[in-house]
C-alpha cells in the first residue's frame, strides 16, 4: 500500500490533466454511474470545526475522503481545510493507497470551476474577479487561466493587506469587492464568510460566477439577487442539503454541471450563470487515481 504526503501528491498531479478528469467525473456522476451518498458531517464545537466523510464508488475507483474544516485555524496560521484520501481495489477490497487530500481538495475544486468556466462563458471573457485570498483563490487563479486568456484580474479580500499580497503574487489589482466585480466576465467567490459578499446588482449581464465558499446550510456568499440567475450545481441532492446559498435564497436549480457537459441541457453561456460548487467524493477519487497511477508508473 502506498503512503503519499502532500509534496509527493504535488509531484504527481497537474492542473492541465485534472480539468478533463473532473469533466469526466461530473459527467459520470450526473449519468448515474457513481454510487455516492451525500457527505456525512460531524460538528466539533468547541472550537467550531467540522469533520466530513465522503465515500464513492466510481467507474475509475473506490475510496473515501475524510476532510476537516476548522475556520479558527486561520488565526493560528495553519490550513482551515485538511484531508486524507483512502483508495481501495474495487475488485478485492484491498487497500491501495493512503494520501494527503488537502492539496487534492484545493486543486480539484479549482479544476471543476475551470470546467464550469470553459462551458458557461464566452471564449472572449477577459476580466476575472476573485473575492478571497486564500489557497482556493490562488488555485483558481492558476486553473482559470488555463481555460480563458484573461487580460486583467481584480481581487478583493476581507483583509486588505491579504488582498494586496495576493494581487502582487498573481499580477492582479486589489480593490473593493464591488469595483472588482462590476466589469468582470468571470467571478470567483472563495471566502469563509457566513453572509453574502457578492451582490447580484454588481454582476455584469452575461457574466459567470464560480461560488466555492459557504459549504454549510447556514452560510452564504451570494445574495438573493445573484442567486436569481441561472444556477448550476455539482449535485442537486448535495446542494439542497448543504448549500446555504441555495437553501436560504430559495433558488431554482437549472441543472447539474455534468448534464450540461454532455449537452443534456443548453449551457446558456450568454446569460448570467452561477455555478454553486460544494465538492464531491467522485472528484476526489478521480484526482487521487491520477496521483496513484502516476506514482506506480514511476
Amino acid at each position: 500500500m502506498l503512503f503519499l504526503d502532500e509534496e509527493q501528491v504535488r509531484q504527481h498531479l497537474r492542473m492541465a490533466d485534472l480539468i478533463p478528469a473532473m469533466e469526466k467525473a461530473l459527467i459520470d456522476f450526473s449519468a448515474g454511474k457513481v454510487t455516492q451518498p451525500v457527505r456525512s458531517v460531524i460538528k466539533v464545537d468547541p472550537p467550531g470545526g467540522f469533520l466530513g466523510i465522503m465515500p464513492a464508488l466510481t467507474p475509475d475507483g473506490l475510496g473515501l475522503k475524510a476532510v476537516t474544516f476548522y475556520p479558527s485555524n486561520a488565526e493560528r496560521g495553519i490550513h482551515t481545510h485538511m484531508a486524507t484520501i483512502f483508495l481501495v481495489d474495487p475488485e478485492t477490497g484491498a487497500p491501495l493507497a493512503v494520501m494527503d487530500g488537502r492539496l487534492i481538495t484545493e486543486m480539484r475544486t479549482a479544476a471543476v470551476s475551470a470546467a464550469a468556466t470553459k462551458l458557461l462563458t464566452e471564449p472572449s471573457a477577459k476580466i476575472l474577479a476573485i473575492l478571497g485570498s486564500g489557497v482556493q483563490a490562488r488555485s483558481h487563479a492558476e486553473a482559470l487561466r488555463l481555460v480563458r486568456d484573461f487580460r486583467e484580474i481584480c481581487v478583493w479580500s476581507p483583509t486588505h493587506e491579504h488582498a494586496e499580497r495576493f494581487a502582487k503574487e498573481i499580477g492582479a489589482k486589489a480593490m473593493s469587492a464591488e469595483e472588482a466585480v462590476r466589469d468582470a466576465d468571470v467571478v470567483v467567490t472563495a471566502t469563509n464568510s457566513k453572509t453574502p459578499v457578492l451582490k447580484g446588482s454588481w454582476l455584469k449581464p452575461g457574466c459567470h460566477v464560480n461560488a466555492v465558499g459557504a459549504c454549510r446550510p447556514d452560510r452564504r456568499e451570494l445574495d438573493d439577487e445573484a442567486m436569481a440567475n441561472v444556477v448550476f450545481v455539482d449535485s442537486r441532492e448535495g446542494a439542497l442539503k448543504e448549500s446555504g446559498d441555495i437553501i436560504l435564497s430559495g433558488a431554482k436549480i437549472y441543472a447539474e454541471l455534468g448534464e450540461a457537459l454532455v449537452g443534456k441541457v443548453p449551457p446558456r453561456a450568454k446569460e448570467t450563470t452561477i455555478f454553486k460548487s460544494l465538492g464531491m467524493a467522485v472528484e476526489d477519487i478521480a484526482a487521487a487515481m491520477l496521483v496513484y497511477r502516476s506514482a506506480i508508473e514511476r
